[in-house]
């Protein structure tokens, strides 16, 4: 399209020396841009007939030199006048249509109408581009809703859900954003990253890695913990490549991310939100209970958020070995305490026992976190022992150093290694 326009303008006199950035054009003349898109979709619409990349750009170009916008319109942004109709006119996602084919681009962020940015290759850079208005982006925002047939509005001004597509969409309207609709996308990456890939992305170590891959073979339960962003779901989605295909694994996620190619005999399952009526509504609380009714060999809960904790937990101290999970925390002791908290939203359960009851469920658990230049890696491991009554006895088996700032082993061993020596025996016969 790009191309396209260029030989365009050439022609009409190469009219674009002193092409403006697309963010000043949209915010001087969103109101033609708006206007002459609705104009040119209302004559598509009466054609009927659809129209190919280079007939559509001709009939954009042609609508705009014969409007009086022509006259309104400085010769310095011309060029971008045409780029932005065109983007609203012929692509479905309009000017996020290019972030969101570009395979470069692995997170979009729109906050109001004004604002959108773009992570890529762990650079967050603000993309030279606006809406309109803020109606244009609560109207892209209500078309992302509608692909998976969730409702948004006043009433119900946000909404979180998976594409088609495996893309993770969150939108809120601007009754409850203040500075106008923000609408967040977070892409889904067609090829999963393998420990061996993340080994050389200095997410971890060899030694590391190849400790993980022990443990979750011999059936440790794991928890891998981290901040927003922090790479959580790819890290549990390269770990389950540990797990012995011959194993029945059940796969619990609130929107379906991950994908654990290599097993055969798997349950994957995913919530469901309620409808406009307030029905059909199914937790991940609900799919971790029918789960046990599965004969799982695992269980592989996608993130705990809430009351469902008390079912993973549970689901842990009934002898389902080797279940992964992951949830939200600033380290390991932080998300223990946030992991107690959600246990208790469940009930008046004492303290002591609920402590008890986590301690003795997870044995290991995984910290993540994204340093300030978009690395990802893991800081800590540690073994959760026990509970003695007061606290929690962590074994912390790899840290980062103070020193060189990589993950070393701090030279303790696990404490519970019974299952990783038969494990490494059953190797051995």
């Amino acid at each position: 399209m790009k191309g396209l326009l260029q030989k365009r303008m050439d022609e009409r006199g190469g009219r674009r020396e002193n092409c403006r950035n697309m963010k000043e054009t949209v915010s001087l003349y969103g109101w033609g841009i708006s206007e002459l898109t609705r104009d040119i979709k209302r004559g598509l619409s009466e054609k009927g007939a659809p129209v190919d990349e280079e007939e559509l750009l001709e009939m954009v170009e042609d609508a705009f030199f014969g409007s009086p916008m022509v006259d309104e319109v400085d010769v310095d942004h011309i060029k971008n006048f045409i780029t932005a109709v065109y983007l609203r006119v012929g692509c479905k996602y309009g000017v996020i249509q290019d972030l969101l084919e570009d395979d470069s681009v692995n997170e979009i962020m729109v906050n109001g109408p004004d604002h959108i940015f773009a992570e890529r290759r762990r650079r967050l850079t603000e993309i030279d581009d606006a809406f309109t208005s803020p109606q244009e982006l609560e109207s892209l925002i209500r078309l992302l809703a509608s692909e998976v047939h969730r409702e948004v509005n006043e009433a119900r001004p946000i909404v979180d859900a998976r594409l088609p597509n495996g893309n993770r969409v969150n939108g809120v309207l601007r009754n409850v954003a203040l500075n106008g609709p923000i609408l967040t996308i977070r892409k889904f990456y067609r090829e999963s990253i393998t420990m061996d890939e993340m080994v050389s992305m200095g997410t971890l170590t060899q030694e590391c890695r190849d400790f993980l891959a022990q443990v979750v073979r011999a059936g440790y339960n794991i928890f891998i913990s981290g901040g927003t962003s922090s790479g959580k779901t790819t890290f549990l989605n390269a770990l389950s490549s540990f797990i012995d295909d011959r194993e029945r694994v059940i796969i619990i996620e609130d929107s379906s991310e991950l994908r654990i190619e290599h097993l055969t005999n798997k349950v994957h399952m995913e919530c469901r939100a309620a409808n406009s009526m307030g029905k059909g509504e199914v937790t991940m609380e609900q799919l971790i209970r029918t789960s046990l009714r599965m004969r799982p060999d695992r269980i592989i809960v996608g993130e705990v958020r809430g009351r469902e904790v008390v079912e993973m937990v549970q689901a842990m101290n009934t002898g389902h070995q080797g279940s992964l999970s992951t949830g939200h925390g600033n380290d390991i002791r932080g998300m223990l305490n946030r992991l107690e908290s959600m246990y208790m939203t469940d009930g008046q359960m004492p303290v002591y026992s609920v402590k008890s009851q986590i301690a003795n469920a997870i044995d290991l658990f995984v910290h993540l976190r994204r340093d300030h230049s978009g690395v990802r890696r893991v800081v800590e491991i540690a073994e959760l022992v026990d509970f003695n009554g007061r606290d929690y006895n962590l074994n912390y088996l790899f840290r980062l150093s103070g020193e060189n700032g990589r993950l070393e082993r701090t030279g303790s061993s696990l404490a519970d290694d019974q299952r990783l020596k038969i494990m490494m025996n059953e190797g051995q016969q």
